[in-house]
């Protein structure tokens, strides 16, 4: 299992591609805090809220000088439908080796229903604007986690 990041830890540089096809990397954000969320698979009840609610929030994130990216293993064409079909407004990385989730901590060993399998561990990290963890949450709950790291943030 991939070792898991903590505040002050300096956060693993990548580059992917969003569901546009251009590529994004973290040293993109540098000098502002970015929000880089870890979900399972798009279009998935949970996973939709959860970016429905990055969404909804987005205007007020960026106000407070924070911006959001979601990071999953689903190919692009996946990505650009989830994206339209939810109107999202923030870049959707695909990053289908889970090698950068796996950087972050946020691939191991899952249990659903007594199976045991290796999975995304839906998590959120904020990343400084001098490209240290801020802040690093495992094991995030879907429904009311944007809410809870607005609290942990201070706003």
């Amino acid at each position: 299992m991939a070792e898991r990041l903590t505040a002050g830890d300096a956060a693993p540089d990548f580059t992917l591609q969003d569901f546009e096809g251009r590529e994004v990397s973290l040293a993109d954000f540098r000098g502002r805090n970015v929000v880089v969320y870890f979900y399972p698979a798009a279009s998935t009840p949970g996973c939709t809220k959860q970016a429905c609610d990055f969404r909804d929030n987005i205007a007020s994130l960026q106000g407070a000088g924070y911006d959001v990216v979601g990071i999953s293993p689903d190919p692009l064409p996946k990505l650009a439908r989830f994206a339209e079909k939810e109107s999202l407004n923030f870049p959707l990385l695909s990053d289908p080796d889970h090698a950068v989730a796996e950087a972050y901590g946020a691939w191991g060993e899952k249990k659903n229903y007594g199976k045991v399998y290796e999975g995304l561990i839906r998590s959120t990290l904020v990343v400084d604007p001098d490209g240290k963890v801020a802040l690093a949450q495992y094991n995030v709950r879907a429904t009311g986690h944007v809410a809870k790291l607005r609290r942990d943030l201070g706003l």
